[in-house]
């Protein structure tokens, strides 16, 4: 009978410190869930976001324009406009040679895509310089963007943008300024032509990633387009 009495409180005792561990885990991944919430909603210092940025292997943003993307996206997310804690963060002050796109999940701090991305004709060669809102201006428009919906176009897969600052990129729509695969978006055009292709104004992305890269941001997410302009800058009400 002692015997048996020892059994019991010994299988009742493993059964409370099993039960003690489930739920320290529990917490934890409570803790850790409203952890990220709090990030996105409260606004996070855009430099510790930024120095804990999982990179993947891919390089980062600069600190500059991403600190531009948090800023707007903080503003954008507290008044509804974007659904979605993940930016896309476009740099136009890089070299269009260069990898100048970044797809950025805020809830897991990773950098999930890095990829070349076209300007317009006419706002320059290798490098950006000049930017326009207006229609048939073939030019590239600065400024925050909500992704609208996907559909299937002359370029195949294409995702629609909504531009959210008047004046600035808010032609968009009628622009059709949108995210599309092209062909004149690859390596070995720029090994042919000394510098990637250009589009009429919309972000045009590599044909391998478009798949992935729209079904990634879709349905109202943030897109900036970045370029250290004093003039956006004086515009802009969306960055600080």
């Amino acid at each position: 009978m002692v015997y048996k009495r020892f059994v019991f409180f010994l299988l009742l005792a493993f059964l409370l410190m099993s039960a003690n561990v489930f739920f320290s885990k529990a917490n934890t991944k409570t803790v850790v869930l409203k952890s990220n919430v709090l990030k996105v909603n409260e606004g996070l210092n855009a430099e510790e976001v930024y120095s804990n940025l999982h990179s993947a292997n891919f390089s980062l943003p600069k600190l500059e324009s991403f600190k531009e993307a948090l800023n707007g996206f903080y503003k954008l997310k507290n008044q509804g406009l974007v659904s979605r804690n993940i930016i896309t963060l476009i740099d136009f002050s890089l070299s269009a040679n260069t990898k100048r796109l970044w797809v950025i999940d805020l809830d897991t701090d990773t950098i999930l895509l890095h990829s070349l991305v076209a300007h317009g004709r006419n706002t320059g060669d290798e490098y950006a310089n000049s930017f326009s809102n207006a229609p048939e201006s073939y030019k590239s428009s600065l400024g925050f963007y909500v992704t609208g919906e996907v559909y299937n176009g002359k370029h195949g897969k294409s995702l629609k943008l909504d531009g959210l600052e008047k004046g600035i990129n808010d032609n968009a729509r009628d622009r059709a300024v949108v995210v599309h695969g092209a062909d004149y978006v690859s390596s070995s055009f720029i090994q042919n032509n000394k510098r990637l292709g250009r589009s009429l104004g919309c972000p045009a992305i590599p044909i391998e990633i478009t798949n992935e890269l729209i079904s990634t941001i879709k349905g109202k997410s943030c897109l900036f387009i970045y370029y250290p302009s004093d003039s956006y800058k004086r515009s802009s009400k969306l960055i600080s």
